[in-house]
């Protein structure tokens, strides 16, 4: 006989008061009717979890979406069909007729609809792409974003107008007012000169202010000077901000002018800080509420997060992995779409391994080899089994597979050799994919599932011919990518299998502690030689191999590391058997007593090797004090970061929404960084995620970036057409043409410029753009600036070039150069800005008024090929330049410092293919280097590529500056030179733990020249890590006494380029 529920009667709410439990029943928007039990007193938000944990049982779950974008509805006590928008409201309070609610989908607003249109147009994705995925994990991230942005956003609107200009403007200051030697020696008696302007008048006032200084002071002071020289009273400084000429920065706050890092860079420079007075209703600060319906967001953010675990445990429908000491098993089933030849008979077979960090936990495992059908396809049915038992599996293993060919010869690099076979065969990988071993609610995964498998790339660089540093997304091009089918086990018949909760983890820690002896510190004295040895272990960089007996004294110490070598943590986590979860849990246990590490320690957690989930948080939690200044100098690695991670939502993740939404310069870099890549399939739905969340919570700036995609657009199309026209002026004659067309020009004027938005573009300069003569035609723009008193601004429209690797070259010079100035060591560096903003799309910024050493050598009417080997045409060009003896030393100054951080710079990052065309000097003497296409010692060759120990690149006619013209090798000035270098190569060696895990970040992310760990092996030989530092300057000038010597060798490589090229603009 069939079940009525007692709930199915018409009275059942006035009848029925005593029981606490009540069987309802659910009609879910997919067409499937669940029968669910819960507490009468229970909220329509609880019921409506519970019947989200329930609905994954089911037939069709992938189709619905996350469950804010439904509502319950039911038939109410006054036979009416309610809609039940408060879901605060209880079970009982709402007495549905029958028990039965039906959930039905939100109507959406006319402002949501219209928004998400905005959105998709910017990320270059349609967010009802994310709804057909029918994933829960993104419906699950896309409701936790969607909260974290909306309340973030809410908070925003009740900032007042001074916080808002610093969200949107935000001052770059540095740390303290406490000024460098470089800075304050260019003060006369602590005082310095600066200019003002007033807005929309000619006034000019000069002040002779002192380091205490303050904005609100100086206003003060200019105020005055304005009443007296235009009769002006009664104005109060409050209505007006200081504001840097030309850009959109203002000097808001109560910190001494000093401390703003442009006035420090303007004295650095010798140049005159300049300010504009602006009224604060010129500044152009958002203040209108654009999140249109405040009542739904506020019943939005009061819900708790979604899939909470919690209804699992309270019903004890699950059991915990650590019970299970049963083997890691899984069935190879089949695989189809093999792409291989089939014409000729085809044995192929799969390899698969588990992961944690690159590392393997256990021996792989392989199936037998089977022959592959005239469709491509070839059936298993076979069960692998890994020596390691289900408990032992930490939470983010990854199960690594790949499909090969037996071959009689190999193919490509990727090929292997098959042991113990008479004859000579090869394997052939042919494709691979990754897959966690859990899913992102941490359950066990269990059943069947096809895996859509990556084509084996020639260049992948590692030994293993299994990828557990690739991706954990399948292939979304599901109709043409190799699909396999595996299935996973069920451990128990009834019971999902969860990975421990954090507390049941330290539960776990505590009792095993209990039992253990050797958790509790040694006596100091047992410990003072090995504390010495801890202590040389903190020296050893990231990539030093530990042997057996320094892993096992350092987890024995590792007490005693918490206590007194806390910067060893991330030895002691290389140290842990992560295949083991008893270490596992005491390593949890111990995160949470380690003390906070140095930012600069903490970014080495969060590279590749470091996979666990406490480990990245731990890392996350240290970066949280990082200044908005220094993040900035991170971001791009920490936006690559997200690539090694193994679910859509994890700390690092929240951590950089957080403050993107929070400084809207961050907010841009970050935006760009994710957007550039949005055409790679493997992160396309994880950064396309992001940004959608980002643009919600930050409605304002989406504006500001649409009209950037606008303006970039037709440059890019401009560009194209430009291409197909060879004669040069007719191109750009074209170009002009293009620029002048009414819808090219709305677009390209009054943008921000996307190389630092503290620029605002008013319009094209037309007659000032040109085409370059490069191979891929870059467009040469200027842009005429917003800021009357400003200079015009200078970009570089570049399409079909990568500039990924430029970017990542740059940001280290940038952060070589601020290791530098810490130390009080300014080497006048000059990284320009460089971002990509698409594939193979991207801007640089133009440096004005400098020149290549080629063209120099021409200009000196010394361009020929022997032109190199004269020393006489650098200073005499700078002579040209510098007319004073004054100017002229301050030229060479600039010179000899430049000139020594960049060849430091270049020969540590191994910059290849270095010749008088990609080195260029400004008229103020200042030296820098441009086009980084090859890094780590990869040499341009005609055939492939060498890589080789990059030398310093100095040339006889650098040391002929440098020497002020003097002929004697012992000159004083050379010296100089070279103490400055060895100064510069020790504090980069100091630093060395940093420059490798900000390099390690990167690793496996696309670019080909860093792809394993071989790559970064580079940076550590060139920075000679293993040796002390009296040694290692001892090897720095071997190698600048090799550069000095073969001096001639460069002068001889660059003038067989100045015979090959003729290239004066």
């Amino acid at each position: 006989m069939v079940h009525i529920p007692s709930t199915y009667t018409y009275d059942f709410w006035l009848v029925n008061t005593t029981d606490p439990v009540v069987e309802l029943s659910c009609l879910m928007p997919n067409g499937v009717f669940i029968p669910l039990e819960v507490n009468r007193n229970a909220t329509l938000q609880e019921i409506k979890e519970d019947l989200w944990e329930e609905a994954s049982k089911y037939p069709l779950h992938g189709t619905l979406r996350d469950f804010s974008s439904y509502v319950f509805a039911c038939i109410n006590s006054m036979a009416e069909n309610e809609e039940l928008e408060d879901e605060n409201k209880r079970l009982c309070d709402v007495r549905p007729f029958c028990s039965v609610l039906r959930l039905i989908e939100r109507k959406g607003n006319k402002a949501e609809k219209s928004l998400n249109i905005q959105i998709s147009h910017l990320i270059g994705k349609g967010l009802h792409e994310f709804d057909t995925l029918k994933n829960s994990e993104v419906n699950d991230f896309r409701w936790k974003m969607k909260v974290l942005a909306d309340e973030i956003a809410q908070s925003r609107q009740n900032k007042t107008w001074i916080e808002k200009v610093q969200y949107q403007y935000p001052p770059r200051l540095a740390p303290t007012s406490q000024l460098s030697h470089s800075i304050s020696s260019r003060l006369r008696d602590g005082n310095f000169v600066l200019i003002t302007k007033f807005e929309n008048t000619e006034t000019t006032f000069k002040f002779n202010i002192s380091c205490t200084m303050t904005p609100h002071r100086l206003l003060l002071a200019i105020l005055n000077k304005l009443a007296i020289a235009l009769n002006l009273r009664g104005e109060h400084p409050s209505d007006y901000v200081l504001k840097v000429c030309g850009q959109e920065e203002y000097l808001v706050g109560d910190y001494p002018l000093v401390q703003f890092l442009y006035i420090q860079e303007a004295l650095a420079t010798d140049e005159i800080p300049t300010l504009v007075t602006v009224s604060v209703n010129s500044v152009l600060v958002d203040v209108d509420n654009v999140y249109e319906n405040p009542e739904d967001l506020e019943m939005r953010t009061n819900r708790p997060p979604s899939f909470s675990t919690l209804t699992l445990r309270k019903k004890g429908k699950h059991i915990s992995s650590w019970d299970i000491q049963e083997n890691f098993k899984f069935e190879i089933c089949a695989i189809s779409k093999l792409n291989c030849d089939i014409t000729r008979p085809v044995e192929v077979g799969l390899q698969a391994g588990l992961f944690h960090g690159g590392k393997s936990l256990t021996e792989p495992q392989k199936t037998s080899e089977k022959q592959v059908s005239k469709e491509g396809e070839c059936e298993w049915e076979e069960e692998l089994n890994f020596d390691l038992q289900v408990q032992n599996i930490p939470r983010m293993a990854r199960l690594c597979l790949v499909v090969y060919e037996i071959s009689k010869t190999a193919k490509g690099v990727k090929a292997r050799r098959l042991k113990d076979t008479k004859q000579e065969l090869y394997i052939n990988p042919l494709a691979w994919v990754n897959t966690t071993v859990y899913d992102f609610k941490s359950q066990l995964k269990s059943g069947a599932m096809t895996l859509y498998m990556w084509t084996y790339a020639e260049d992948m660089q590692s030994d293993d011919i299994l990828h557990p540093l690739g991706t954990v997304v399948s292939n979304p091009n599901v109709e043409h990518a190799t699909a396999l089918t595996i299935n996973f086990p069920k451990y128990h018949a009834e019971k999902l299998v969860l990975y421990p909760s954090s507390d049941k983890v330290l539960q776990f820690a505590a009792q095993n502690s209990e039992d253990s002896s050797e958790s509790a510190p040694l006596p100091l004295e047992a410990t003072k030689n090995c504390l010495e040895q801890l202590r040389l272990m903190e020296e050893k960089d990231p990539l030093h191999e530990m042997h057996e007996q320094e892993r096992k004294v350092i987890w024995q110490l590792r007490y005693d590391c918490l206590e007194h070598v806390p910067n060893l943590l991330p030895k002691l986590l290389d140290c842990v058997e992560w295949n083991d979860h008893r270490e596992v849990s005491e390593v949890t246990a111990l995160l949470r007593k380690w003390p906070k590490l140095p930012v600069e320690k903490a970014l080495e957690l969060l590279d590749y090797a470091y996979a666990d989930q406490a480990v990245r948080s731990f890392a996350v939690g240290c970066l949280k004090s990082v200044s908005d200044e220094d993040l900035s100098l991170y971001l791009l690695q920490l936006a690559q970061a997200l690539k090694h991670e193994s679910y859509l939502y994890c700390d690092l993740v929240e951590f950089l929404l957080r403050r993107a939404l929070n400084n809207q310069k961050i907010g841009h870099y970050l935006f760009w960084h994710l957007r550039s890549e949005m055409q790679v399939a493997s992160v396309s739905v994880r950064f396309g995620l992001i940004l959608e969340a980002y643009c919600r919570g930050s409605q304002e700036h989406m504006k500001i970036l649409a009209r950037q995609m606008e303006c970039l657009d037709k440059l890019k199309s401009t560009s194209e057409q430009v291409r197909q026209r060879k004669d040069k002026e007719k191109a750009r004659a074209f170009m002009q043409e293009q620029l002048e067309q009414k819808h090219i020009a709305e677009s390209v004027s009054r943008v921000l410029n996307p190389l630092n938005p503290s620029y605002r573009c008013k319009r094209v300069k037309i007659d000032k753009c040109r085409v370059m003569d490069s191979k891929m035609k870059p467009l040469w723009i200027v842009f005429e600036n917003d800021d009357p008193y400003g200079d015009d601004i200078y970009i570089i429209f570049k399409n079909g070039d990568d500039l990924r690797q430029d970017m990542l070259t740059l940001q280290m010079l940038k952060i070589m150069d601020k290791l530098w100035k810490n130390e009080g060591l300014d080497l006048r560096m000059n990284p320009y800005g460089c971002i990509s903003t698409d594939h193979r799309v991207g801007l640089i910024e133009v440096v004005l008024n400098a020149e290549t050493i080629a063209n120099i050598q021409k200009e000196k009417g010394m361009f020929s090929a022997t032109a190199a080997f004269r020393k006489g045409s650098l200073l005499a060009w700078l002579r040209d330049n510098n007319q004073s003896e004054v100017q002229l030393n301050k030229a060479i100054e600039e010179f000899t410092l430049s000139c020594a951080g960049y060849c430091v710079a270049t020969y540590v990052l191994g910059v290849a293919d270095r010749h008088s065309d990609n080195i260029m000097v400004k008229k103020t003497g200042q030296l820098f280097h441009i086009d980084f296409g090859h890094i780590l010692g990869h040499f341009k060759e005609k055939f492939g590529f060498r890589r080789e120990r990059v030398p310093f690149v100095l040339t006889h006619d650098f040391v002929h500056v440098i020497n002020k013209g003097q002929t004697k090798k012992e000159a004083l000035e050379f010296q100089i030179f070279q103490k400055h270098c060895e100064q510069a190569f020790l504090i980069l060696r100091r630093h060395g733990c940093l420059i490798l895990s900000l390099f390690a970040m990167m690793i496996s992310t696309g670019l080909p020249e860093l792809s394993s760990e071989k790559d970064l092996n580079y940076l550590r030989d060139t920075l000679v890590l293993e040796l002390s530092e009296s040694e290692a300057l001892s090897h720095f000038r071997a190698k600048f006494d090799e550069a000095l010597c073969n001096s001639w060798k460069t002068s001889l490589n660059w003038a067989s380029h100045n015979m090959s090229k003729n290239n004066k603009q």
